[in-house]
């Protein structure tokens, strides 16, 4: 997998990311993934489908859906250019959020395809997202070796203490209380995350007996 270059994030201050904004930005990268294998499986579209059920009701799930299966159709949907829009008005805690919601989606149909995960890669390096804040939400899904020292975003050889101060950095950077501006109907996926963030330091600690 060749390794992506990272441009300067700008320093402009960018404001809160409206839940509706959130959403619209859910479905697009969304389809640009399912479609990333060639085949847009039923489960991956259920997946979507019951993500939005629960997040904002049958209604407005139905209304989401809809657009959703346009974007589907679409062939001349630009990647970088949808992401360069995402970056400039969303905030980090949320990019984070949206990424972890497209593993999910890759992993619905029970099949981990490269293609998607190549492209999600991608699409991390497009929103600003580093390496190790990739890794680290992979790892949630992935459960590759030493997933935890991954989630955790630290090497395996490093101290007690400093597993100690990972963990702090990472609970501080995956709280659900930074993605509290999109509404209550995200709080499930931002605590998700931070709940892998717990189950890997007490891995780590029942691990190194500390």
């Amino acid at each position: 997998m060749k390794k992506r270059r990272r441009r300067k994030t700008p320093t402009q201050k960018r404001t809160e990311t409206k839940s509706g904004d959130f959403e619209v930005s859910l479905l697009v990268l969304s389809a640009i993934v399912m479609k990333a294998d060639g085949v847009v499986s039923e489960s991956e579209k259920n997946y979507v489908r019951n993500y939005f059920t629960k997040m904002y009701g049958k209604e407005r799930a139905n209304h989401a859906f809809k657009l959703f299966s346009g974007l589907l159709k679409k062939e001349d949907i630009s990647t970088r250019q949808v992401c360069q829009q995402i970056q400039m008005y969303m905030d980090h805690s949320s990019r984070l959020q949206l990424l972890h919601y497209l593993f999910g989606v890759t992993k619905a149909d029970g099949h981990v395809d490269e293609n998607e995960v190549e492209l999600i890669e991608k699409i991390a390096g497009y929103l600003y997202i580093n390496d190790r804040d990739f890794k680290s939400i992979k790892a949630m899904f992935y459960n590759p070796v030493d997933s935890a020292y991954k989630i955790l975003e630290i090497d395996k050889s490093v101290s007690d203490s400093e597993v100690k101060k990972a963990y702090r950095k990472m609970a501080k950077k995956y709280h659900p209380d930074k993605l509290q501006h999109l509404g209550e109907e995200h709080m499930k996926g931002a605590n998700e995350k931070f709940q892998r963030v717990q189950k890997a330091y007490e891995q780590l600690q029942k691990e190194r007996g500390f």
